[in-house]
């Protein structure tokens, strides 16, 4: 133990990071074994200079931007949907489609204690996302007479509570050797001074990494290969937290095979032009998502000759990859995004502190970076009326409330109607 703690002792002071030993002597052996063992393995330099990039906000300009070409579905006729429709009902039918969810947030936001998918919509009786999600593929598998694999990004902090409420929920029916939970990595939290903070006088506090992970925790879990050895062939990867979101839309899948793309997207109109979300544009050359935080007005105002937005595109986190695609990400380097962000910690003073505004810097990959490393992709603007409802916190447009609405709208009304004709 003497002999670790020294080696840590100097990897602290070479990175200005003592602070984190400063209650070593008030804790436990096994509390020491714990945060000796933590900052042996932590990655100080790449915190450190993650911490240094990050200083350097570049913003995209509108001359390093053009635009991506993309297809409205609402304006697609029935002959162009029953077509499209077809062929991913067929690809689907095969068994070569699998959902990749991604699942590694807490519901702290909602004031939930637990993994977000066990978030509970306020129906009669009342349903989890997780379950929301599952019903989705239970009724495409009865729809298309197939097996559909079900892949859960979990994050280490709610991984085994995650895995737990599926048993404790009899895996709400679905079969148990076609679901699979994998976690992403997490990173250190850092304060404005580039510190690493406490949880606990033992404990670093960390964050998942981002949805960003996905594909190298998919290489380092070994699923790819299962996947290649389950002849899957297209993967489609959405948020937990959407209630709208079908992960098995044929027309989606259809529209994507015949363009021949290997990637795909499902985007939101941006109706406000003065709002900041990214939009889907093209940047040297590739598909990319674009930050017109500092020409938003713009941006938003560009039409073509047909008077269509050319910038108006934003992510909904609803993408489709072919398998080809995800074994190119897998050895590729995404970059990190920091985010700014409010959370309680230990002081100085070893006692927890909630601060009462932003305090901590958080370092994420997101999927949509991925998008550089190919020539093109498929972008279907869908209806956010229809197929847009994510649950982000109590008191913006994306609270619960509204998604409850939404969804025994367009969802619990649809099956009632098909169980009536049946």
């Amino acid at each position: 133990m003497e002999d670790k703690l020294k080696v840590v002792k100097d990897i602290l002071q070479k990175y200005h990071q003592e602070h984190l030993i400063q209650f070593y002597d008030e804790l436990s052996l096994d509390e020491r074994e714990f945060l000796i063992q933590q900052i042996l393995s932590t990655d100080f330099e790449e915190i450190s200079n993650l911490y240094e990039m990050s200083k350097f906000n570049v913003l995209d300009t509108t001359e390093e931007v053009e635009p991506l070409s993309y297809f409205v579905k609402n304006d697609l006729s029935e002959e162009q949907i029953q077509y499209f429709s077809n062929i991913g009902e067929e690809v689907i039918s095969s068994g070569k489609v699998a959902v990749i969810t991604l699942a590694g947030g807490q519901g702290s936001r909602l004031g939930f204690r637990g993994p977000k998918g066990t978030f509970e919509l306020d129906t009669k009786p009342k349903i989890s996302l997780f379950e929301v999600l599952c019903n989705y593929l239970k009724s495409a598998c009865q729809k298309y007479h197939t097996e559909i694999m079900w892949y859960i990004m979990t994050s280490t902090e709610n991984h085994e509570a995650t895995i737990r409420f599926f048993e404790q929920k009899n895996f709400f029916g679905y079969p148990r050797e076609n679901i699979f939970f994998f976690s992403q990595g997490n990173l250190p939290l850092v304060d404005t001074d580039g510190k690493l903070v406490l949880e606990e006088t033992y404990k670093i506090k960390t964050a998942s990494n981002g949805n960003g992970d996905l594909f190298y925790a998919l290489k380092v879990s070994g699923l790819i290969n299962n996947m290649e050895q389950k002849k899957i062939e297209w993967l489609f990867v959405g948020g937990i937290d959407n209630v709208l979101l079908d992960p098995l839309d044929s027309v989606f899948i259809g529209m994507t095979l015949s363009s021949g793309n290997i990637i795909a997207s499902k985007t939101l109109f941006k109706e406000d032009p003065s709002n900041l979300s990214w939009v889907f544009a093209r940047r040297e050359g590739v598909p990319a998502i674009a930050d017109c935080e500092n020409f938003v007005n713009e941006i938003s105002q560009i039409k073509d000759a047909n008077g269509n937005y050319l910038y108006r595109e934003m992510n909904m986190l609803a993408h489709l990859f072919h398998i080809n695609a995800l074994k190119i990400i897998q050895d590729q380097t995404l970059p990190y995004h920091r985010a700014f962000r409010r959370s309680p910690f230990v002081n100085y003073e070893g006692m927890k502190q909630v601060p009462d505004k932003p305090n901590i810097y958080k370092f994420e990959k997101f999927v949509f970076d991925a998008f550089s490393f190919f020539d093109d992709i498929l972008l279907l603007r869908v209806d956010a009326e229809t197929e847009s409802a994510p649950i982000k916190d109590f008191n913006g447009p994306c609270n619960p409330e509204v998604a409850k609405k939404k969804y025994e709208k367009y969802v619990l009304h649809k099956e009632i109607d098909l169980e009536d004709d049946d």
